[in-house]
């Protein structure tokens, strides 16, 4: 997997996962990617710092005492969010509901028959479990997490 910066013709900035870097310029080159917020698909890498990670010996032990913080998130309608970020996460449902088909459970076998040509190819979305989701990506199936705040349908785990 690589994450990528990525800037479309409008100076919209966002991150990205990708399987490879041939991935990407796979989804660039068939027209798959394309900015959360206006829809572009002029986009392009943007500049990034690149992340150095240390062997466990050579990284600093944490505080005594200290865990280490795991990220966590609430149900979105119990968030208080700046309204800029409001307004991010709504264009991008708004988005998704208009130019993707909700496929649910169904979908680690919608992207599959995808992949392999059985059915015609689309942009999806729903819900796979970790192991559904990486066996795509050790398949070579690009793949990417959709934040809850944005999705138009309810996700597991969220009510």
């Amino acid at each position: 997997m690589i994450k990528y910066a990525l800037r479309c013709d409008r100076a919209h900035d966002w991150e990205a996962w990708f399987d490879s870097i041939s991935g990407y310029e796979t989804q660039v080159e068939r027209g798959l990617v394309e900015c959360p917020l206006c829809g572009s698909k002029a986009v392009e890498k943007a500049p990034m710092a690149p992340a150095v990670l240390l062997s466990k010996s050579a990284r600093p032990a944490p505080p005594a005492g200290t865990e280490t913080p795991v990220p966590l998130t609430n149900a979105p309608d119990t968030l208080s969010l700046p309204e800029p970020v409001k307004a991010f996460f709504h264009g991008w449902k708004e988005h998704i509901e208009k130019n993707y088909d909700y496929v649910g459970d169904a979908f680690a076998k919608e992207v599959r028959a995808m992949h392999k040509g059985e059915t015609e190819e689309r942009l999806v979305y729903g819900q796979a479990t970790a192991k559904e989701a990486k066996e795509l990506i050790e398949d070579g199936i690009s793949v990417a997490p959709l934040p809850a705040l944005a999705t138009p349908k309810p996700v597991r785990g969220y009510h």
